[in-house]
């Protein structure tokens, strides 16, 4: 591989240089600091609420308090799946349910088996790692793999009998079920709520970008290198991209088309002309941003959905759109995704040296904690598998979140210890305002969501009797300590230069998508379904490009990245979704990347 730097605009240069190792700064205070909540935050809050209520009173009418921890590993179910179409939750929540069980009954087999803490810890890592490559792969998050680990890891390191086992996955298979209705309940009053919710999305960042789009003249006049915090517009379009990519993602995954349906998708094909070509102006084709954040709040309400005016190429794009649902749900489309799958869990998967770290991460954080004399280090196997990010500064980043948040839970768990001993129903009470805290605060910033998230999992070990606060509030701190300094030592140890080899792949399957949308743009004879399912492959290329770019960028020991021919790459492919989207003809006007 030649030393020589990447020339941008150069689409026959393939590879990444090959320049020194680099170990790159680590932010401190941007960790830490707090952002808006999330739009849906209360929606996992309420579920998880509503799903451990009936379980908890249940268990607590019989006396049986000792049960939560197993109905509590299915009720945590219900903080999945609130992003996704209701058609497809469905079934996520569903195989979140009885992977939930099956991990759970690797650990009360392994407990009933052995007391062997070696091999206890053994096999939380290795479970952990599976998880977290499973769930990285699957996007099923957040939270992600985190309360897999939780429950899992917790179950190991407590006393079991075999004959018990059936017993205890019944509760947690019948609580999973009942979180599964309550996640699936608000179907019944609205039923494309996700879709709305996903629609509302593109519009305000179409919106956004058709405010401050950039220098795009500038762009093509100048390809010299540029940041993209120095110039918004390409973080502007890249940001509408992915909006507006997720928004079609979540309709096509909704299931047959509503007439509400419909209005959604002329509102994101007018999205698309937005961001792709944006410039505020009166016109009625013209990007106007304060008329995409009108439809975009009255998306997002209770009222009708908005009937645009018809959008250049509507008919067409709905007429894709429905193809291309046809193909998804054909047996060959179901094939092709569970190949796609198979793919980013075979050898080649850039996921693999995260599980990596995650196995040796986890086995270290728990081995140091028993040799320190903690019985059960579960919490320290927890913490470390919490940090694995994408890369090393974001898992830097959840390194001081999660260390900070523990401690600071650990203070709330000693000041609520005296109320929540009052009557099991005080303890009960007490569980259930920490997980409707922890899910109204995780997404302001991860170490407050910690907060709340502490005392709730040291409260659960009060069910099964009270233990000395001393013992419980040491242990948890020597765990969290001891966890995230082997957690993030282990992402350090364990390179990750798949990273760049995504970008390379990345770089090279936009090229040939922007090529394919640019040739089936400027054939007349070129079917209506081939245009739209070439620009939107386009515009999936791009989001992939951005955040493998991204991921790559967070890694240490990497090659420099090509940010010069990112970039390129990136406004080339924008520009022919700009020359693409009216279908007013040939795209040969389209700058290319060697046109930079």
């Amino acid at each position: 591989m030649s030393d020589t730097p990447v020339r941008p605009g150069r689409p026959s240069a393939r590879k990444l240089p090959r320049l020194p190792s680099a170990v790159r700064g680590l932010p401190l205070a941007s960790a830490l600091r707090l952002s808006r909540p999330s739009d849906t935050w209360f929606k996992p809050a309420l579920s998880v609420v509503v799903a451990s209520a009936v379980p908890h009173l249940t268990l607590l009418a019989v006396g049986r308090l000792d049960l939560i921890v197993y109905t509590m590993a299915g009720s945590l179910c219900a903080l999945y799946g609130h992003g996704l179409p209701y058609a497809r939750r469905a079934r996520a929540v569903a195989a979140v349910v009885l992977g939930m069980a099956a991990g759970l009954a690797v650990s009360l087999v392994t407990a009933s088996l052995t007391g062997s803490t070696a091999v206890l810890i053994a096999v939380g890592a290795l479970l952990a790692a599976v998880q977290k490559v499973l769930c990285d792969a699957t996007r099923i998050g957040p939270p992600g793999h985190v309360i897999f680990t939780f429950v899992s890891s917790a179950a190991l390191f407590a006393p079991q009998h075999l004959g018990r086992i059936p017993g205890h996955l019944a509760l947690t298979l019948g609580a999973g079920a009942f979180a599964w209705l309550v996640v699936l309940a608000p179907a019944l009053v609205r039923r494309e709520g996700p879709e709305r919710r996903a629609v509302a999305r593109a519009l305000e960042a179409a919106a956004v970008c058709a405010e401050d789009p950039g220098p795009r003249n500038r762009d093509a006049a100048d390809p010299g290198p540029r940041s993209h915090n120095a110039d918004p517009g390409p973080r502007h379009r890249n940001a509408a991209a992915a909006a507006v990519h997720a928004a079609w993602q979540c309709l096509l995954a909704s299931g047959r088309p509503t007439p509400v349906r419909r209005s959604l998708e002329r509102l994101v094909v007018h999205a698309e002309a937005a961001f792709v070509a944006p410039g505020p102006g009166p016109g009625p084709g013209a990007a106007d941003p304060e008329r995409l954040r009108a439809w975009a709040a009255r998306t997002r309400g209770r009222g009708p959905v908005p009937t645009p005016p018809p959008a250049p190429g509507t008919a067409d794009e709905l007429y894709g759109i429905d193809a291309e649902r046809a193909v998804l749900r054909a047996r060959e489309g179901r094939r092709a995704a569970r190949r796609a799958l198979l793919r980013g869990l075979g050898p080649g998967s850039p996921l693999l040296p995260v599980a990596v770290r995650t196995l040796i991460g986890c086995a270290l954080a728990g081995y140091l904690c028993a040799a320190l004399g903690v019985g059960r280090p579960y919490w320290a196997i927890v913490t470390a598998a919490s940090l694995y990010q994408a890369n090393i500064t974001l898992s830097w980043n959840r390194t001081l979140q999660r260390t900070l948040g523990n401690l600071l839970g650990v203070l709330v768990f000693a000041a609520v210890l005296p109320v929540s001993r009052i009557s099991p129903l005080a303890l009960v009470c007490c569980c259930l305002f920490f997980g409707f805290a922890a899910e109204a605060l995780i997404t302001r910033n991860y170490w407050l969501g910690s907060v709340a998230v502490t005392p709730m999992a040291l409260l659960v070990l009060e069910f099964g009797g009270a233990h000395p606060a001393g013992e419980l509030i040491g242990d948890r701190v020597l765990d969290t300590v001891l966890g995230a300094a082997a957690g993030f030592l282990a992402a350090t140890l364990v390179t990750n230069r798949r990273a760049a080899g995504r970008v390379e792949r990345a770089l090279d399957a936009t090229d040939r998508a922007r090529a394919t949308a640019e040739r089936t743009g400027a054939d007349p004879a070129a079917a209506p379904t081939e245009r739209d399912r070439a620009r939107r492959t386009l515009t999936a290329s791009l989001v992939e490009l951005r955040e493998a770019g991204d991921t790559a960028a967070g890694e240490w020991w990497q090659r420099a990245l090509p940010e010069q021919r990112l970039l390129a790459a990136e406004r080339a492919g924008h520009r022919t979704l700009a020359a693409t989207a009216p279908r007013r003809g040939p795209t040969a006007h389209a700058p290319s990347i060697g046109a930079e």
